[in-house]
């Protein structure tokens, strides 16, 4: 019988207390986020913009649907992903075949015609369903079961998914809206090149993770926190414990389609309001629509840190995943009542733009939303779920992110038809409604989880 994972004290401590593994993971996930950023950025503007200016003359609702189902794809695939990698791949040669996919796929949508848009967007949602879940898994396993690092890992990893998120705009933005469209895209292409190139020269730090997360796999842990022999599991072969680990898993992942409805609607209803209804100019200097996107990571790359540091330094006054995520949905809720009078102005008459400041602080609220639940949603998904099945878990995380993107695309739809008011105060009910249940949550989802006896 396989011996079982050591709980091990934290030992490599290289990369800001961190294990060194954590920078090799850090900069490929960031590369890989400046390309899928970059064009998330500029591609609703790409399909609604006429023949003429180079774009593919989608309508408002068509182009909203498309959105959503690109990125609901690019996340329901992380189950196949998460499963190939538990049964076939394995992690590590997961994210390289991702990545490898994703890099042709920007390439290929650099290419001018529709055909070629459809294809790239295709390899673009494989290539992630296989890196995106797997990337994560890895991140869990630079960490024991006991290693309180792990929630402030998961937030140092999560900032570099927003350095390149910050770049990502930047670059492919300006490019594509003042250069031209194919100009943009090659440019994710390249950032996803240099993810690749960043993988393969740091590989060896990941190499203790990858052991961890295998050991962990040849055994199952039984109902006491010991260790047995899977046959005398119950239950589809999982423990009392391990469901549930699950069940708490599934509270998480309800909420998460909430929020991300909300969230990723950054990319769709808010980049078409920064683009119809705000004023594209601040401090006398004139910027493309797309740069609104870059704001978001801004603020994650300040918070973060501060989030890391303030939740190992709570101790045990740390709150719960659950209370984390309450927070998480009510702040989003906040950031988009911020913009029900900004809605209201837009729409009070002819050719009325608002400031960019109402964008600036809705953002900057809903940061404090996400550093709350997305971050801390990949930890404990990469706790709680049984070890044997983790990448799957993990790709059950991203399909709450899958129903949130579709839902906020199709909600992209009625930015032509409803009231902005009525849009942005309707999100608002929803999510602080939903933060109100979660928080009534709290004890019953901590006992599920362990945090509470």
């Amino acid at each position: 019988m396989p011996a079982p994972v050591a709980d091990t004290t934290p030992s490599d401590t290289s990369f800001f207390g961190h294990p060194r593994g954590l920078s090799t993971l850090f900069f490929t996930e960031m590369w890989e986020r400046f390309g899928f950023y970059g064009v998330r950025a500029i591609l609703i503007y790409f399909m609604t913009a006429t023949l003429a200016k180079g774009g593919l003359g989608f309508s408002t609702a068509k182009a909203g649907i498309v959105y959503g189902i690109f990125l609901a794809m690019v996340y329901l695939l992380s189950l196949p992903g998460g499963w190939l990698a538990d049964n076939i791949l394995g992690q590590q040669r997961a994210v390289l075949y991702g990545g490898i996919i994703i890099a042709i796929g920007w390439f290929t949508m650099a290419l001018p015609g529709e055909a070629a848009f459809y294809t790239a967007l295709t390899l673009v949602m494989f290539g992630t369903g296989l890196l995106k879940p797997n990337v994560s898994t890895i991140v869990g396993g630079l960490y024991s079961a006991q290693d309180k690092r792990r929630d402030a890992g998961f937030s140092i990893f999560y900032m570099g998914i927003n350095v390149g998120a910050l770049f990502g705009p930047l670059v492919a933005g300006y490019l594509a809206q003042k250069v031209d469209w194919h100009i943009g895209f090659a440019s994710a292409g390249v950032g996803m090149a240099l993810g690749l190139t960043q993988l393969f020269w740091g590989r060896h730090y990941i190499e203790a993770a990858m052991d961890r997360i295998r050991a962990a796999k040849a055994v199952a842990p039984a109902a006491g926190g010991a260790t047995a022999p899977r046959s005398r599991s119950r239950g589809f072969g999982f423990t009392a414990n391990e469901w549930k680990r699950m069940a708490a898993i599934a509270v998480f992942f309800v909420c998460g389609i909430l929020f991300f409805a909300a969230y990723e609607q950054a990319g769709s209803t808010l980049n078409l309001f920064a683009d119809r209804y705000t004023r594209l100019e601040a401090f006398g200097f004139s910027f493309p629509s797309s740069w609104f996107q870059s704001v978001q990571p801004v603020f994650v790359i300040i918070l973060a840190p501060i989030f890391a540091w303030t939740w190992t330094a709570l101790g045990s006054r740390e709150p719960s995943i659950s209370g984390k995520f309450a927070l998480g949905l009510f702040f989003m809720g906040l950031s988009f009542l911020v913009l029900v009078p900004a809605g209201a102005m837009a729409q009070a008459g002819e050719g009325i733009r608002v400031s960019p400041w109402w964008l600036v602080v809705s953002y900057a609220i809903s940061e404090f939303g996400e550093i709350c639940l997305y971050p801390v949603g990949m930890s404990a998904v990469s706790k709680l779920s049984p070890p044997r099945i983790v990448g799957l878990m993990m790709g059950v995380w991203f399909l709450s992110i899958s129903f949130g993107n579709k839902l906020a695309g199709w909600i992209a739809g009625f930015i032509s038809s409803m009231p902005l008011e009525t849009l942005f105060g309707w999100t608002t009910g929803v999510l602080v409604a939903a933060s109100i249940v979660m928080a009534l949550l709290i004890r019953p989802v901590s006992r599920l989880t362990g945090e509470a006896k």
